[in-house]
């Protein structure tokens, strides 16, 4: 046994092809101990997975969690052999119930949104520049991983201070509150976590195909209708890089391009890093064509990296960390900045 973060075990499990990484949700599984048999799921291993190269852990056959009587009928990676019934917000048993049933606007509430989960600390960092008290509150949809617990970062920007609570949405779960959609999922982050500012992406992981419409970041587009349909002021992050070997991710990704520029059907403000050099340019120009839409707004990038040199969990995306790829992460810094605006 490794180490342990709120809701995961990582353990070093023995096998016939010698020792494995591996975790557990002590939740769904239980909590295995040294000398336990467990079944593992290898698929992530097999395939090489960079977010989610680990075991998983199925089952601890002698030691099963204890059965639960909570409230809740919300089933979440439903139809599973691991799905999980939760107690859901918006659903007639809960307290906030008769708050969310007729919750229909965010009262302003800023809502920045990125395509991966990576862009999260950078994002309160920025933030953090202007209101290092601001109340922020992530919401987690379903693009990536689906238990809230797999995402390391984000357990220590809560043991930090850095985010309040976390709302997990469709079907992820493990959440400070659970919600059925985007939409009752931000509501829950204003009327029932009493959020400052809002922070949506995926969990970590994400799926893409190299092509147009086939990646989970799609949803980002979504994530800005519904902020805007609910009066919420949704904040594009840009997805930017000039180290990504792929060309459809140099200069501003395709991803942000089709989310933002076809996928999202209501106007929001596009942060538009003010990066130097030919950087700068290529990414404005890509832009350009977003404005038809959205309110492109110009954020200096000046300070960004002393405060996310103060990040309290370790800035990495697609393997890459903020000296390989400081244009990804001030991009993602900036839309917190500009968040920070609003408030």
């Amino acid at each position: 046994m490794r180490r342990e973060w709120p809701g995961v075990v990582e353990l070093v499990v023995d096998t016939d092809e010698g020792p494995l990484p591996a975790i557990a949700y002590p939740a769904i599984v239980g909590s295995p101990e040294v000398g336990d048999r467990v079944l593992l799921n290898t698929t992530a291993l097999a395939l090489g997975l960079g977010t989610g190269g680990f075991a998983m852990v199925v089952a601890a056959p002698d030691r099963l969690p204890a059965d639960t009587d909570e409230p809740g009928h919300v089933v979440k990676a439903r139809y599973t052999p691991l799905q999980a019934t939760v107690l859901a917000a918006d659903e007639q048993d809960s307290p906030h119930h008769d708050v969310l049933r007729e919750a229909d606007n965010l009262d302003g509430l800023p809502v920045v949104i990125a395509d991966l989960h990576s862009a999260l600390p950078a994002i309160v960092a920025g933030l953090r520049i202007t209101h290092p008290d601001a109340r922020v509150v992530y919401v987690m949809s379903d693009g990536g991983a689906l238990p809230v617990w797999f995402s390391r970062s984000l357990a220590d920007l809560r043991a930090a201070g850095w985010v309040e609570a976390a709302v997990t949405v469709g079907q992820a779960f493990g959440g400070d509150v659970e919600a059925v959609t985007v939409h009752s999922g931000l509501l829950a982050a204003r009327h029932v976590l009493a959020a400052d500012v809002a922070v949506v992406t995926q969990g970590p992981g994400n799926l893409g195909t190299g092509t147009r419409w086939g990646f989970s970041g799609v949803s980002s587009g979504e994530a800005v209708n519904a902020a805007a349909v609910l009066n919420g002021r949704p904040v594009a992050c840009l997805r930017i890089s000039d180290a990504d070997p792929r060309p459809r991710h140099r200069g501003v990704s395709h991803h942000s391009l089709t989310a933002y520029g076809r996928v999202a059907l209501l106007p929001a403000d596009l942060v538009v890093p003010m990066l130097d050099g030919e950087l700068g340019e290529v990414v404005r120009r890509m832009c350009a064509p977003l404005a038809e839409r959205h309110r492109l707004v110009e954020v200096s990038v000046d300070g960004l990296v002393a405060a996310m040199s103060q990040v309290p969990t370790p800035l990495s995306s697609m393997g890459r960390g903020l000296a390989a790829d400081p244009a990804y992460f001030l991009a993602a810094a900036a839309a917190g900045r500009h968040a920070a605006s609003m408030l």
